[in-house]
């Protein structure tokens, strides 16, 4: 079985606010420190000083709403990505060290790697808790691969250029009762060969929407949505094998909403599916800030849904832990065949949106495979998982 439900706790309702919704503003006063902060004709001066360094490299170095929303995303740049690259390139010029990526164009490298390195492991022990940590920590990952990528990813399905596969993929828009949440490691974005992008690519930015974790913008916005819909019509698919398994059917199938959700024309019932996108390692923390998350709006944490799925075709480039786990395109397939069985939703079509997605992920594959060989790579990888899983 793929993914199996949490423990409920009990409701708890806390008066405090959690930690990870007022830290951003906290995070961007660090960004801008001022040289003396009780000198109020210093923190003017400093403020100047900033505003016209800004100024200096806005045109050539900052990423516009039209960029950041070509790489999948529908919300604005987040305020503190923004403000990593801004401290990025201030190095930049401090140290008069052009900015260099390595050869997978996510992660710097060179002369100007050893500065920022020291740079940015002061500023992240001065960070006074974990939740500005992990925010720091994913701000400084989006903006790496973000000014990395530039002018060597395709927008739209994150291969280098000369490999782009998106004339080969069929859009197919998504019946509206369903929407998908690509929660994603920050690691995950702009991966070359992440499977999670494949949704937005066949089903559109709005059914398939990205939230970054660790970015407050965008789990706030995710949030909201969900806290409009309702903890019954919301569902996270994640392995966790320590709980009691509970189906699509019994789950979805069982909703007291769902004749009324299938109703057509009915837009407002929709029902939210959250894929976690990262790898194995990282996804339990990944779970766990959900649940959190969902203890602290409702009292209760997120309902999970188990799948039977077999192994993903991406198996043959990236074999996962074990069978029962899968990639996140194989996952939405999955999900997607199995709401099809429910009586109430058989007539939309669903299985025709699995196809799109399977059809994509052959298409990725043979991206991936051509790259491959024609770079003289290895097109399949040691097995990890344990052969006598079923």
């Amino acid at each position: 079985m793929f993914l199996l439900p949490c423990i409920s706790r009990p409701l708890v309702r806390s008066n405090t606010t959690p930690p990870f919704f007022h830290t951003q503003k906290k995070l961007s006063n660090l960004f801008s420190k001022t040289p003396d902060s009780k000198n109020p004709s210093s923190s003017s001066l400093a403020i100047i000083d900033s505003n016209n360094r800004m100024a200096g490299i806005e045109s050539n170095t900052s990423v516009s709403v039209q960029e950041w929303q070509g790489w999948g995303s529908i919300s604005p740049v987040p305020s503190i990505v923004n403000q990593v690259i801004l401290d990025l390139n201030l190095l930049e010029k401090e140290i008069v060290s052009p900015m260099t990526f390595g050869s997978n164009h996510g992660t710097l490298s060179g002369e100007f790697k050893v500065y920022e390195d020291k740079k940015h492991r002061a500023k992240y022990a001065c960070l006074s808790n974990s939740e500005e940590k992990l925010q720091f920590f994913s701000a400084r990952q989006i903006a790496c691969r973000l000014l990395g990528s530039r002018g060597y990813l395709c927008q739209k399905c994150w291969l280098p250029l000369e490999d782009c596969m998106c004339s080969r993929v069929t859009k197919c828009p998504l019946w509206h009762g369903v929407r998908i949440w690509l929660y994603m490691h920050p690691k995950d974005f702009l991966r070359q060969n992440n499977t999670g992008k494949l949704l937005w690519q066949v089903f559109g930015v709005e059914a398939a929407r990205l939230c970054l974790y660790g970015i407050a913008e965008h789990e706030n916005m995710m949030w909201n949505e969900l806290n409009q819909a309702g903890r019954n019509k919301v569902w996270c698919l994640y392995p966790n094998k320590n709980a009691e398994t509970e189906s699509v059917k019994d789950s979805v199938g069982c909703s007291k909403n769902l004749q009324r959700q299938a109703a057509p024309g009915n837009k407002y019932d929709t029902m939210h599916f959250i894929l976690i996108d990262g790898t194995w390692s990282n996804s339990g923390a990944m779970f766990r800030r959900l649940q959190d998350r969902a203890e602290s709006e409702w009292g209760q944490e997120l309902g999970c849904i188990s799948l039977n799925t077999g192994a993903s075709l991406m198996h043959k480039l990236r074999p996962q832990p074990s069978w029962d786990r899968t990639c996140t395109a194989a996952a939405a397939i999955g999900l997607l065949y199995e709401l099809q069985l429910i009586t109430e939703l058989s007539s939309f079509g669903l299985n025709k949106h699995a196809e799109a997605i399977e059809n994509a992920l052959e298409v990725l594959l043979e991206a991936l495979t051509a790259r491959r060989l024609r770079m003289g790579r290895s097109v399949s990888r040691r097995e990890r998982h344990n052969t006598d899983i079923c």
